[in-house]
């Protein structure tokens, strides 16, 4: 009796682990896309995926429902290790009524969320669903009504990381849309709100789904999403190594990782990366990769914004988030775009315990109608909240261009910089001295003799008084003006003397952040 009841339970889990069975199975492979479980067991380290609620299935008897099977109702969740760390996860199942989410499959993503709160741990959301069960009503609107509350009590205390790896649509966004990461995977992946028929028969424009909602409009244009991942495989590889960077709650701090890098490590090749002229740029990933354990970098949202840089790097083995003007975009100026990315990528880093290094080389904010129209101003305040809202250790290194009101945005001595450190090339002043000879000298200029040669003798002599970080630092506003080989060591140095920080903000309910 006990054998016949054991292989009940075996069977009747195989049928389960089946999902809408072998040819739902091979309809999502040749679609190019792998099933929930194999998903999970690629994400979770071997062995160690233990599945929840594996028998809960729907209630439904509305439109001929009850007929239909649904095996886990849609959706594997459960927990493991992910680098030997604990991480819950929930796989949408796109074979089981195509992933659509009803009542019993938002409860069970909801338990997920909840375990994985008050245990402090990671959750990983991997979508691939139809969207809300037409079939259930309001009822999978309350579903994901719960997801989403769920999503905003758990952010900044635990890493959430959602995977889109086919259709989401509707109100399903949302919830990616309020976790801190997003990666989506090239072709098979799309997000929008409303479909491309839906906007066909409303506005009359044609789009297809891939550009309306595909990996790279999302990557490179609207900036909802952070990865583009050629598959499935690729995209759980990327979750692996992004998990590896975090902590696993806002009580804990990243693991450090052992290397072999020597922290005082001199980088010769930086004493000449800075062009002789001004206008020329350089690519600051070769900074990024010098300072870095092993030269190792994890870029968040590369595709978008490109004028600045926001990744994960090791300095001395332990996590550091890094925001970079990138000269060879845009001259690095600031934007509406650029702002976004990084005040999004500060207040992540703050609220898990990863210091920041900031390294600047900014001639301004971008000028024109268009952004100042587009609420440039609103924007550029978000990166100026977040960088004086954040109590991490915050370290900047500036390299050229400091200039006006975006020096003081990329995190200056007034909004809470530790240590500010210059290079010998650096440039702090409120405009350069072409534009500023332009307004402090103007009278001088008109009235010259020789106009031209005046004006080249007094931007020359602005440039002495300003364009350098001697100025500053005899301020107070630059700890100390470094050799550029030598910032590995500095920044390091840095970063130790600021790990036992203590910072606590005024008591409140929350701040108002000018969204």
């Amino acid at each position: 009796m006990a054998n016949s009841k054991l292989d009940e339970l075996r069977d009747l889990k195989k049928k389960i682990a089946l999902g809408g069975g072998q040819g739902k199975i091979d309809a999502q492979h040749k679609s190019g896309k792998l099933t929930a479980r194999e998903r999970m067991n690629i994400l979770f380290d071997e062995g160690t995926f233990v599945e929840l609620d594996v028998f809960v299935s729907h209630r439904s008897h509305n439109f001929d429902m009850a007929e239909k099977k649904a095996p886990g109702d849609g959706v594997v969740t459960g927990y493991g290790t992910v680098n030997g760390r604990l991480v819950y996860a929930y796989a949408q199942d796109f074979t089981v009524l195509g992933g659509s989410l009803g009542e019993y499959h938002a409860e069970k993503i909801v338990k997920a969320q909840k375990m994985a709160l008050e245990v402090g741990a990671p959750i990983v959301g991997l979508n691939d669903s139809g969207g809300a069960r037409i079939q259930e009503g309001v009822n999978a609107l309350s579903g994901f009504g719960k997801i989403f509350y769920n999503n905003t009590i758990s952010s900044g205390v635990i890493p959430q990381i959602s995977v889109i790896m086919g259709p989401c649509a509707g109100g399903a966004v949302y919830s990616p849309a309020i976790t801190d990461y997003i990666f989506m995977v090239e072709g098979t992946s799309q997000m929008f709100i409303t479909g491309p028929e839906v906007i066909k028969a409303v506005t009359g424009e044609e789009v297809t789904s891939e550009a309306l909602g595909g990996a790279m409009t999302h990557n490179a244009v609207s900036g909802v999403a952070h990865f583009a991942c050629k598959n499935d495989e690729e995209a759980l590889a990327q979750v692996k190594e992004l998990l590896s960077y975090l902590p696993q709650n806002n009580l804990e701090i990243a693991p450090p990782v052992a290397s072999m890098d020597d922290p005082n490590r001199i980088i010769p090749e930086f004493d000449d990366i800075i062009p002789a002229e001004a206008n020329k740029a350089f690519d600051v990933y070769e900074i990024i990769k010098g300072i870095a354990d092993d030269g190792k970098f994890f870029d968040v949202a590369p595709h978008y914004a490109k004028n600045i840089v926001t990744c994960y790097i090791r300095l001395g083995g332990n996590t550091v988030g890094i925001i970079a003007n990138q000269p060879k975009v845009a001259a690095g100026c600031l934007d509406i775009n650029a702002s976004d990315k990084a005040a999004r990528f500060v207040r992540r880093c703050d609220a898990f315990n990863i210091p920041l290094l900031t390294i600047e080389d900014v001639p301004g904010f971008l000028p024109g109608v268009g952004q100042e129209t587009g609420g440039i101003i609103r924007h550029g305040a978000k990166l100026l909240y977040a960088y004086c809202e954040a109590t991490v250790p915050k370290v900047t290194l500036i390299l050229r261009k400091a200039y006006g009101g975006a020096y003081i945005a990329m995190c200056n001595k007034e909004l809470g910089a530790d240590i500010v450190l210059a290079w010998p090339t650096a440039e702090i002043a409120v405009m350069g001295a072409d534009g500023a000879a332009n307004i402090v000298f103007r009278k001088d200029i008109k009235e010259a003799d020789d106009p031209i040669a005046k004006r080249q003798e007094k931007i020359a002599e602005y440039e002495e008084l300003f364009n350098n970080p001697y100025r500053a630092a005899e301020m107070g506003y630059v700890e100390d003006i470094i050799e550029p080989s030598e910032s590995r060591q500095r920044l390091i140095s840095a970063f130790d003397m600021l790990e036992s920080k203590r910072q606590s903000l005024p008591a409140k309910k929350h701040g108002n952040i000018p969204l």
